[in-house]
């Protein structure tokens, strides 16, 4: 185990040294994992434990479209890919990986197959901190843990390919059998974690849900429709505006923050940008605060959490968010951003 210290705060992270893939699998040789719900997470977690050794079943509902997908990426109806009924049946450990509303709609009927000693694994703390909300309130006599990879699903999977892992949040509800600790350890490091650290059910969807809406994309999306819209107004073509907005950002900038920190990204910039990052900074950060601390406080109350399962239990939900979707991609922001990316060199060996 090993003891990161931020000035006195320590946390105890566990990484695939002090836990190697080898005990994972020991730990869970007589276990059968099944995997319910074929979207966001449940490509990237199912593919990668299969590609572990451990022995993964999927479940999803048929005649859907990730049913279709799940048997591109090599699962075989009736062996390996059932319905999510059977699927559950049959396995010892559940991941639940169905969409927030998807749980919701599917608990009363998941209820009767989580029978004595078997393991329940969420990878969002949504369901079970808003329990009041979706109605979720597991049987006493089954472990429920959870395995939260901070990424996308479709970076849960790359980052397995090439070797790197991702980080995820671990965190245990129910110890019935007393072997939970080391189930949750043992399911983070076959999903792919690189590393793993400590949290709550709480404070992993109070943190998720924050992030989603602040930095990670819903600040950052509006950030940057703010400055595209401000220099085209001002008279810059498409392409400068994108190019200064996002280009730099996404294909510069943001990698030498992920190589060595915000810092190391200063260091590396001009003496003008510098100059000019520092005087601005302060000024973002006072005029967003009082949105984080407003955003915070709609995902502590619930406000946030019931406004999601309202949406997405609409029956016409797909339809509307593709059409957000499409809105947004259609913007001239993103038009210009598309025939910029053509420009990168390595497009350049395609044509």
């Amino acid at each position: 185990m090993a003891i990161l210290d931020f000035g006195g705060v320590k946390e105890n992270i566990i990484t695939r040294e002090e836990f190697p893939l080898g005990k994972a699998k020991e730990i869970l040789k007589k276990e059968t994992v099944a995997v319910l719900g074929y979207g966001v997470q449940g490509p990237g977690q199912s593919q990668n434990m299969r590609d572990n050794g451990i022995n993964v079943i999927v479940g999803q509902r048929k005649n859907s479209k990730s049913w279709d997908k799940a048997v591109s990426d090599g699962w075989i109806p009736g062996k390996t890919l059932f319905d999510l009924e059977i699927a559950a049946k049959k396995a010892t450990i559940i991941l639940f990986l169905l969409s927030d509303a998807g749980q919701k709609a599917f608990w009363p009927t998941l209820q009767k197959y989580l029978t004595h000693g078997k393991t329940l694994v969420f990878s969002h703390g949504f369901s079970i901190t808003y329990k009041n909300l979706t109605g979720v309130i597991p049987p006493k006599d089954v472990d429920v843990i959870l395995v939260a990879p901070k990424g996308s699903g479709l970076s849960v999977r790359r980052n397995f390919l090439d070797g790197s892992g991702i980080n995820s949040s671990y965190a245990i509800f129910q110890d019935t059998s007393g072997k939970a600790k080391e189930k949750v350890l043992a399911v983070g490091i076959a999903i792919g974690s690189g590393f793993l650290f400590p949290t709550t059910f709480e404070k992993e969807v109070f943190s998720d849900l924050t992030g989603e809406r602040g930095i990670l994309v819903g600040a950052l999306t509006g950030v940057m429709e703010a400055q595209y819209e401000t220099l085209r107004k001002k008279g810059h073509s498409p392409s400068e505006a994108f190019n200064e907005t996002v280009e730099e950002l996404t294909q510069s900038l943001i990698k030498l923050v992920g190589e060595k920190g915000m810092d190391w990204m200063y260091a590396n910039i001009s003496t003008t940008a510098q100059r000019g990052a520092l005087d601005w900074k302060d000024k973002f950060k006072k005029a967003v605060e009082p949105v984080f601390e407003k955003l915070y406080q709609k995902v502590a109350d619930g406000t946030e959490a019931k406004r999601v399962l309202d949406k997405n239990s609409q029956p016409n939900y797909r339809e509307d968010l593709n059409c957000e979707l499409q809105e947004m991609g259609n913007s001239e922001m993103w038009q210009a951003g598309k025939q910029v990316r053509q420009l990168r060199p390595e497009n350049w060996k395609k044509k």
